[in-house]
């Protein structure tokens, strides 16, 4: 799979340099074992990481395998303006249970979920969740959606997930007006819809009191801190991180996870 987030992205520009200066002469010893302990660095890491965080269920396995075995590109045609959906927007194993041990640490019960594609993330916090727990998961494509429920109805937590499809504004919108309140959301869909996703969930009863927001690829592959590399989705989570540093009703923190993970709560 293509490297997807800042620390991929870095090893594979790193491992082209080394390359490169394998093919060199008279170079410094010392700088090509600088530039092979810089790429070690960065390549080793997400495996490391892997290695030690606590491994994924059978089902979450069978959901990747499944995810990537799909050509997902052949579901979309040239000139469509939609992103077309590929497996690496798949959260993953480390994400996966860093979602599951947030849902332990915050004891939620009721979970919102806005962009779930094939449903690695749901299903991963539907385990976290106790026999009573719900996870309500948005998303607008109805493919991606029917893939992650047949994934989830051979589960032993799907039945906690319940899909809904459509945009995900329309669900939100839906929900707050039928007085659904959940402790924990995770924003992972539109980049350009964050901020209003944000702005929902704060203005309406959605979140709880004690609800936490947790939203997804806020480093997006180096895009909001690097010049020359902007993107539409670049500059949209650019804008969302500094909207969000802006806003004095919360207080967060962005972790460097994957493409990043940014944790919110209301002050």
């Amino acid at each position: 799979m293509r490297p997807v987030t800042p620390v991929g992205i870095l090893a594979a520009k790193l491992e082209s340099l080394v390359r490169q200066v394998e093919q060199l002469k008279q170079l410094d010893p010392a700088f090509t074992a600088e530039l092979h302990q810089a790429y070690a660095l960065a390549n080793g890491l997400d495996p490391y990481l892997d290695l030690c965080t606590t491994p994924e269920s059978p089902a979450l396995a069978a959901l990747v395998e499944r995810t990537n075995a799909e050509d997902w590109q052949q579901r979309f045609t040239a000139g469509e303006t939609v992103k077309p959906l590929e497996q690496e927007m798949v959260s993953g194993h480390v994400e996966g249970q860093f979602l599951k041990f947030l849902i332990h640490l915050t004891r939620a019960r009721r979970v919102l979920e806005i962009g779930m594609f094939t449903g690695y993330s749901a299903l991963a916090m539907a385990e976290a969740l106790p026999a009573d727990g719900e996870v309500v998961a948005c998303e607008v494509d109805a493919y991606a959606a029917e893939f992650a429920q047949k994934c989830f109805n051979e589960s032993t937590s799907g039945h906690k997930i319940v899909v809904k499809v459509a945009p995900a504004i329309e669900t939100l919108k839906q929900l707050a007006a039928d007085g659904e309140v959940f402790d924990l959301v995770f924003i992972d869909a539109d980049k350009a819809g964050y901020i209003d996703y944000l702005d929902l969930l704060l203005t309406t009863g959605l979140l709880a009191t004690h609800g936490s927001i947790y939203a997804d690829n806020t480093l997006m592959q180096g895009q909001p801190y690097v010049s020359g590399m902007t993107t539409p989705n670049g500059e949209a989570i650019a804008k969302f991180n500094q909207a969000v540093a802006d806003d004095p009703r919360v207080e967060q923190v962005l972790i460097p996870l994957r493409d990043g993970i940014t944790l919110i709560r209301r002050v």
